[in-house]
C-alpha cells in the first residue's frame, strides 16, 4: 500500500505535569552546596535519567561519563522528558502505536519529536526495540510548533501519494489499514478516524480520581455529516451547551445532516499528499490539524471554483435568484432518485450543468467494539494504564496468570500480601508484609515497605514506599521517595520528590 506514515510523537504538555517533569525537585542543587554534596546530588541526576531508558527493551546501557557532559545543560534547563516515553503497562506509550502499524503492514515511518535531544531519546530506544522490525525516521522539528507546523518542516520528506498522520500518544486496536482502504475507495482529500467518545470523558481536572469522570462535560467533537460518511461541519471541540451554527449552503445542496457529538477525533489522518502540502504552503499560519487544517478543508468544499467550459466562474449569489431555483430543481431530482446521496454527487452539480471541482473530506468511524484513547491527560494515563491491564488487556502484549494479573518472575511477594485482578508488579520489585494491591501498575525494581495499600493508581519505576503508607487513585513517578505512613489521595508526584513521614495530600500535584 503506497502510504508514508508520519507519527507525531510530540514533546512536553503542560496537561501532564508533574508526569512530564524528569529532573528531580533536588535541581538546580543551590550555589552553597559543597562539592560532596553536589557530588552525590550529580550521582542521583545521573541515576534518575538512566532509568528512562529500560535496559531490557532497548539493549542501551547509560554510564555515568555518557551523561556527565549533558548534565550541566540539563540541570539548569531543567527539560521535561517528553510524553512519547511515558509508560503504559510498563513500555512506553509509543509502542502501541508503532505495534498497530505493524500489524497492519505499514512499516515506512517519519516519526516526528519536538527537540533535538528528545529526538535522540526517542531515537535511540527505537533503535533498539524495533531493528529489523521497522523502517523508522526520526526527525526533530523546534518545540511548540504544533502538529501542522511539524508536518510543515517535514515536508521535503514527504514524497508518496498519500500521507497517513497519527499521534504518538494513540492507544487503540483499530488496525489502520482500514483507514487507509476507505481514504482510497472514496478518493478523499482527506479521511479522519472517529473513534466512541471515552465513557469517562475528556477530563480538564488533571485529577486522576474517578470522580472527576462526569464532574463537567468538558470539549466534545461536534461533526455533521451526510448518510455516505463525508464530514459536513469541522471537528474542533466545543461546549456542548452552546449552540452549534451551521451554514445554510450546507443544509440547502445536501438537504440532510447527522449532528453527532458522541465521537472522539483519534488523531489519525490519511491526506491526499498534494493537497495537505498545498494548505501548509498557502497556510502558513496554520499551527494545528485538527483545529486548522481540517475546518479549513471541510469549509472549502463549499467555496471550490466553477468550471464552464474550461474558465473559472463566480459561484451563486443573491443576485442569481433564477439560476439558484434551477440548480434546487436538479438537486431535487437526484435526492428523489437515489436513497442516499452523496454530498458531492450533490454539490458537483453546478449551474446550468456546469461541473464544480470538489474534494471529499470523509470519516472513519470505528466500531463501537473497538479500545480507542489518546494518552492526553492524566486522567487519561490512568485509565489507559488500567485498561490495558484490565478490559484491554489484549493490547498489554502479557501473559496473564491465573489470577488474571501479571507478577514478573523476579517480583518478590512478603507475608500475606495480595496482589489483585487486574494488577501488574514489575521486574525486580518487591513487597514487604501484609500489603494490598488493587487495580493498580507497579514498574520496575520498586522497593514497598509492609503494610502497604495501593489502589487504583501508578507506580512507575525505582519508587521507595516505607512502612504504613495508602495510595489511591495516584500517579507516583520515578525515583519517588515516600517515607513511613505517607497517605495520598488523587495525587500525582514528580520524579525524585520526597514525601515526608506521616504527610496526608489529597488532590495535590507534588514536584
Amino acid at each position: 500500500m503506497d502510504f508514508q506514515v508520519v507519527v507525531l510523537a510530540g514533546g512536553t504538555t503542560k496537561n501532564l505535569i508533574p508526569l512530564v517533569s524528569k529532573v528531580p525537585s533536588t535541581f538546580p542543587p543551590s550555589a552553597s552546596s559543597s562539592s560532596s554534596e553536589f557530588f552525590y546530588q550529580l550521582l542521583r541526576f545521573a541515576f534518575t535519567l538512566s532509568l528512562d531508558f529500560p535496559e531490557n527493551q532497548t539493549g542501551v546501557k547509560i554510564t555515568f561519563s555518557f551523561l556527565l557532559p549533558k548534565f550541566v545543560t540539563l540541570c539548569f534547563e531543567c527539560r521535561r522528558f517528553r510524553k512519547a516515553l511515558l509508560p503504559v503497562a510498563n513500555r512506553p506509550v509509543l509502542s502501541y502505536v508503532l505495534e498497530l502499524l505493524e500489524q497492519s503492514n505499514l512499516k515506512d515511518l517519519i516519526v516526528v519529536v519536538e527537540g533535538q535531544d528528545a529526538a535522540v531519546r526517542v531515537g535511540g530506544w527505537i533503535s533498539g526495540a524495533y531493528v529489523d522490525r521497522l523502517h523508522v525516521e526520526v526527525a526533530a522539528v523546534p518545540e511548540d510548533v504544533g502538529t501542522a507546523g511539524s508536518l510543515r518542516a517535514i515536508a521535503h520528506h514527504l514524497t508518496a501519494k498519500d500521507i497517513m498522520v497519527v499521534s504518538g500518544d494513540l492507544v487503540s486496536d483499530v488496525p489502520p489499514g482500514a483507514v487507509a482502504a476507505a481514504h482510497r475507495r472514496h478518493d478523499a482529500a482527506v479521511t479522519a478516524m472517529l473513534c466512541s467518545a471515552p465513557v469517562s470523558g475528556p477530563s480538564e481536572s488533571g485529577s486522576s480520581t474517578g470522580k472527576d469522570k462526569t464532574k463537567k462535560p468538558g470539549r466534545y467533537n461536534i461533526i455533521g455529516l451526510d448518510p455516505t460518511r463525508h464530514i459536513l461541519q469541522p471537528l474542533p471541540g466545543a461546549e456542548v451547551e452552546k449552540d452549534i451554527r451551521i451554514q445554510k449552503s450546507i443544509l440547502r445542496a445536501v438537504g440532510q445532516m447527522e449532528i453527532q457529538a458522541d465521537l472522539m477525533d483519534a488523531h489519525l489522518y490519511a491526506f491526499k499528499r498534494s493537497v495537505l502540502q498545498e494548505v501548509l504552503d498557502q497556510k502558513d499560519t496554520f499551527q494545528s490539524l485538527k483545529q486548522d487544517v481540517l475546518p479549513y478543508l471541510v469549509r472549502s468544499q463549499l467555496k471550490s471554483e466553477v468550471l464552464l467550459n474550461g474558465a473559472p466562474q463566480p459561484e451563486e449569489n443573491g443576485h442569481q435568484k433564477g439560476n439558484s431555483q434551477s440548480n434546487q430543481a436538479m438537486l431535487s431530482q437526484i435526492l428523489a432518485n437515489a436513497s442516499t446521496p452523496s454530498f458531492h454527487q450533490l454539490y458537483g452539480l453546478g449551474t446550468n450543468g456546469s461541473a464544480r471541482r470538489t474534494h471529499k473530506c470523509c470519516v472513519y468511524i470505528a466500531d463501537k467494539s473497538k479500545y480507542c484513547v489518546r494518552l492526553n491527560s492524566i486522567q487519561a494515563f490512568s485509565d489507559i494504564n488500567r485498561d490495558v491491564i484490565g478490559e484491554a488487556s489484549h493490547l498489554s502484549g502479557y501473559t496473564f496468570s491465573s489470577h488474571n494479573n501479571i507478577i514478573h518472575p523476579s517480583a518478590e511477594l512478603g507475608s500475606k500480601t495480595t496482589v489483585g485482578p487486574h494488577c501488574m508488579l514489575g521486574e525486580g520489585s518487591q513487597m514487604g508484609d501484609k500489603c494490598s494491591v488493587k487495580r493498580s501498575v507497579i514498574g520496575r525494581h520498586c522497593r514497598i515497605g509492609s503494610n502497604v495499600k495501593v489502589a487504583n493508581s501508578v507506580i512507575m519505576n525505582h519508587v521507595a514506599i516505607g512502612d504504613g503508607c495508602s495510595i489511591q487513585g495516584s500517579v507516583i513517578c520515578s525515583n519517588v521517595q515516600l517515607q513511613e505512613r505517607v497517605i495520598l489521595k488523587d495525587c500525582q508526584v514528580g520524579a525524585g520528590f520526597v514525601v515526608t513521614a506521616g504527610s496526608e495530600c489529597k488532590g495535590e500535584a507534588l514536584g
